[in-house]
């Protein structure tokens, strides 16, 4: 199943990927806010392609480290690098100023739900705060 998001309110869809051909043209509505919407099946030239489903913890090991969010009814499973100084963590919403952004329907998450701040100690320890 591939993932796609609505671009006027930003909710998920699934479609199955395998029943189609690359460079063909897909129409979806928005079962959300009804918006209708058109891609088109291939490989981009802008980024790479998404993670799938299964995201590792390890490739972050080696860096500052990360939060894994938990796979429930409001969301896949996503793990989110830290960087070293302030992590801005929240919901992901056009408009919110975040840096680490978790992608979820839950609307009782905050937009802006905590910040950790990761710094080295005098010895070049990692301290999270």
């Amino acid at each position: 199943m591939k993932r796609i998001r609505c671009p006027k309110c930003e909710n998920y869809l699934l479609f199955d990927e395998t029943k189609y051909s690359e460079g063909q043209s897909l129409v979806f509505v928005c079962e959300h806010c009804g918006k209708q919407f058109s891609i088109r099946l291939g490989k981009t030239k802008m980024r790479a392609p998404q993670k799938e489903e299964r995201p590792d913890e390890e490739e972050f090991k080696d860096a500052f480290g990360s939060i894994t969010v938990i796979e429930n009814v409001f969301g896949f499973k996503q793990v989110l690098p830290l960087q070293e100084g302030d992590n801005v963590i929240g919901r992901r919403c056009v408009g919110t100023n975040i840096n680490t952004p978790i992608e979820t329907s839950d609307m009782s998450m905050d937009r802006r739900h905590c910040i950790i701040n990761v710094k080295r100690n005098k010895q070049g320890k990692l301290v999270y705060t």
